[in-house]
């Protein structure tokens, strides 16, 4: 069993100042799986379920749970990183938007969970706008569920693959909240790893750079082996019947993804945390899979 603490001192998630201790749930906690339209093919694990289920969501279904447990027995402590993934998602947002940035583009955003990039922006603008952009229909099934509560106009939700970056670029629900002309914050938090190198996620990421203006942001966090290469290749293993396999990268190769943009101190790191905030307990932790920083464009 994995059990981590939530990361805050003396708060949880919500804020509302009780402690409490984050870890996966048991099979044997999980409900009913989750009902979904028909259409939906749920007989292949999908990574936004995987990860889902890793960071302690009930939006999974058996098969999803069965990959991660595989995934799990190479790479333990995996969740861990996942969880300081969540943190810097979050703090990259508020700096993002205490610097002027009022819209966000966050592509690849899982199913929805605690510590969204809307939620995290509304802390300091509540007038953000965010885009949402996932391949999996289930994440959009629950993205309408999340325009609902947020309120109109600030928020829409697209399904559409980052393989294919014109079209997110011209979507007609992204372009209802996002002006191009304007400084925009491009979230690719977690996802470049499912691009394989055949698929060129450099291009896809210059493709993206380069509809955008000057003062735009480049917030981005990246699967990598480097902690201990044999343990990594062997948790990749386990994506490779989902929707799509996993390529882990070094440091130097998902630094190269910031090119034409001026990278924020500290640098390529996890945790990140470049304006100060409440130190956790994770950030002490020796073993994380993967690195995630945020550029300026010039």
């Amino acid at each position: 069993m994995t059990s981590i603490p939530n990361g805050n001192t003396g708060k949880d998630d919500a804020g509302t100042g009780e402690e409490e201790t984050w870890r996966l749930p048991r099979l044997d906690e999980v409900d009913a799986e989750p009902s979904v339209p028909a259409h939906i093919d749920t007989s292949i694990p999908h990574t936004a379920r995987i990860y889902d289920y890793f960071l302690g969501g009930k939006n999974n279904f058996a098969v999803d749970r069965a990959a991660a447990e595989h995934i799990l027995l190479s790479i333990p402590d995996l969740p861990t990183t996942l969880r300081l993934n969540r943190l810097l998602l979050q703090r990259s947002v508020r700096y993002a938007a205490r610097r002027g940035i009022r819209q966000f583009l966050d592509i690849g955003t899982g199913i929805p969970t605690a510590g969204n990039t809307h939620e995290a922006a509304h802390e300091i603008a509540p007038e953000a706008r965010i885009a949402y952009v996932d391949n999996d229909p289930i994440v959009l099934v629950h993205g309408r569920a999340l325009m609902t509560d947020s309120g109109p106009g600030h928020i829409t939700f697209t399904q559409a693959d980052l393989r294919a970056p014109d079209d997110i670029l011209t979507s007609p629900e992204v372009l209802k909240v996002i002006d191009f002309t304007e400084p925009v914050a491009v979230m690719l938090v977690a996802i470049l790893h499912f691009i394989k190198d055949e698929e060129n996620p450099a291009a896809i990421v210059a493709k993206l750079r380069d509809a955008i203006p000057s003062g735009s942001m480049l917030i981005l966090s990246h699967a990598s082996y480097d902690t201990d290469p044999g343990a990594g290749r062997a948790g990749a293993d386990g994506w490779k019947k989902a929707s799509a396999e996993m390529s882990m990268r070094t440091y130097d190769e998902i630094l190269a993804f910031f090119d034409g943009f001026d990278i924020v101190e500290p640098g390529l790191r996890t945790p990140w945390n470049p304006d100060g905030e409440p130190d956790h307990e994770l950030d002490t932790l020796e073993r994380v899979w993967g690195y995630g920083g945020v550029g300026v464009k010039p």
